[in-house]
């Protein structure tokens, strides 16, 4: 193992952080590190390595918007709830760091359907975008750690 692949590893830990905690663009971390030991290493396998990932991370990245979007469909959960909890999200990532995206999406969703539905029947619609939320960062992540599985598997090969 080099230096680089050290390195690359360190960029790849850090993108898998950043999934979890969404203050980093996890993906787009992991994929450019990949891409990096990519060039660096520049042997056929590097690049099947850095197509096969960036194919994982492209396609959780689109399943990851689908899926929790389909869901909250099915509860009738309206999209300009996710975008009121979206924009809550992100003021709230200024007035508390990290913690407050969560919490200004949850205010901000729970605001949106409680206009629209009432205070006693906005918790169910809220329950269902959190849930939904939480999916979406278990699909990315998902796709981070199979990109991370088959980079230490190209790390082995060359």
């Amino acid at each position: 193992m080099t230096l680089t692949d050290l390195l690359v590893g360190l960029v790849v830990a850090v993108g898998l952080v950043g999934i979890v905690v969404p203050v980093l663009p996890g993906s787009l971390l992991i994929g450019a590190a990949i891409l990096v030991w990519a060039v660096l290493v520049g042997t056929t396998t590097g690049w099947v390595v850095f197509a096969v990932a960036a194919a994982l991370l492209a396609t959780g990245t689109v399943v990851m918007y689908l899926v929790p979007g389909r869901r909250l469909s099915t509860y009738g959960v309206p999209t300009r709830t996710l975008v009121a909890g979206g924009v809550a999200a992100v003021i709230g990532f200024f007035v508390v760091p990290v913690i407050g995206l969560l919490l200004g999406f949850v205010a901000g969703v729970y605001a949106a359907e409680s206009a629209r539905l009432g205070a006693s029947r906005a918790w169910p619609s809220t329950k269902q975008a959190l849930l939904a939320a939480g999916l979406s960062v278990l699909i990315e992540l998902t796709a981070g750690l199979l990109a991370t599985v088959t980079w230490v598997v190209g790390v082995v090969l060359t």
